[in-house]
């Protein structure tokens, strides 16, 4: 699967690194081409956060002459530790993606450990990786059965669908201004949503509660972006934990789960349906995009359901799910006040204890 994310340097200046080795002479297929929008801005605030953090993208160059290209997504775990997947190319499905560990001290991060080079589908073969971040430059060597240098270098990729416009008969949300189209959600249905503005966003106010959209809808097409917040020390589903609620019944998850696996409780799965096709996750407190296009159950005249729900999702561009069926209700059951699913619903965003940020929130009505 090929991406069609935007591939953007990380800052104007980028420093050029010699990193190891390992893989790859097994590398079967090339990065994917991507194009550069006009004027996307860095985003600054993961720097800021943690400077080894995030993706890095380069090329291999083996002892034998062979090259291509190498991927990292580097992974903040708190109290100076990191993990870094390597990988032929982002955005895509492998075996097992092997990892090395690292070890903050100062301004340097140092990453070392044993992987097998039959994790990307070739020939088994063992390297010892000693690698190191500095600056924008991920440089190391390897020993083993390959060897060879790398250069790496820190890369953000960004959504093509960031800033996407509502359509003409579209019904905006939430456009940075108010939270006049929402109310809470739950059992204090009705009342003014909590949550607080920060910018053009809004912000869950952990313990304020779940919002709703107090529009209803059937079958339409959604758009919005999100934000998790930097919570390095905290594991699993206490890192930046939200959920999209769709006509308060069918939940696309929110959470940070950059790195990880990509299971269906995780960002972008549907719980106990279905995973994402490929985790698709940016790093934490970068924006990112969901792109859904849902269709409501159907019935007959004698009001026997004879279709499920239909989702497909695209999470920052990407196709994670192609029009999977959603069969019962998902997500937080103890928090839904409406389960009549013959009946249109309204979006829902919930409050699961961590400062999660929306904004551009629209959705366009489709015909029944």
């Amino acid at each position: 699967m090929q991406t069609t994310t935007y591939r953007v340097p990380y800052r104007a200046s980028r420093s050029v690194a010699v990193l190891s080795a390992w893989v790859l002479a097994l590398i079967f297929s090339s990065c994917a081409t991507l194009t550069k929008p006009p004027e996307v801005p860095p985003e600054e605030a993961i720097w800021l956060a943690d400077p080894f953090m995030g993706d890095w993208d380069g090329s291999y160059m083996l002892n034998t002459g062979d090259s291509g290209p190498i991927a990292a997504q580097v992974m903040a775990l708190g109290k100076g530790q990191y993990q870094a997947n390597i990988f032929p190319e982002f955005d895509r499905i492998y075996p097992s993606v092997p990892v090395i560990e690292g070890q903050r001290s100062g301004t340097v991060a140092s990453f070392s450990g044993e992987i097998s080079t039959g994790n990307w589908g070739g020939e088994t073969g063992f390297v010892v990786i000693q690698a190191q971040i500095e600056g924008e430059a991920f440089t190391g060597s390897a020993t083993g059965d390959v060897v060879g240098t790398i250069e790496m270098e820190k890369v953000v990729r960004l959504s093509p669908t960031l800033g996407k416009e509502s359509p003409v008969g579209g019904i905006v949300l939430f456009d940075g201004k108010n939270l006049d189209e929402w109310e809470h959600w739950g059992r204090n249905q009705g009342k003014p949503a909590q949550w607080k503005l920060v910018d053009d966003a809004m912000e869950i106010v952990p313990g304020s509660g779940s919002i709703v959209s107090r529009k209803k809808f059937t079958d339409f097409e959604l758009h919005l972006e999100f934000r998790t917040p930097f919570l390095s020390a905290v594991k699993g589903q206490g890192r930046g934990n939200s959920g999209v609620y769709l006509q308060g019944r069918y939940e696309v998850q929110v959470l940070d789960s950059y790195g990880l696996e990509g299971r269906d409780n995780e960002c972008g799965g549907i719980y106990k349906v279905g995973a994402p096709l490929v985790n698709m996750c940016a790093p934490p407190l970068q924006w990112q995009t969901y792109d859904m296009t849902f269709y409501a159950p159907r019935f007959d005249d004698d009001g026997n359901k004879t279709e499920n729900a239909r989702l497909t999702v695209l999470h920052n561009g990407v196709k994670i799910h192609n029009d999977i069926e959603i069969p019962e209700l998902t997500g937080a059951a103890w928090d839904r006040v409406d389960d009549n699913i013959s009946q249109p619903g309204g979006i829902s965003l919930q409050d699961h204890g961590n400062p999660v940020q929306y904004r551009n929130i629209w959705v366009l009505e489709l015909p029944e």
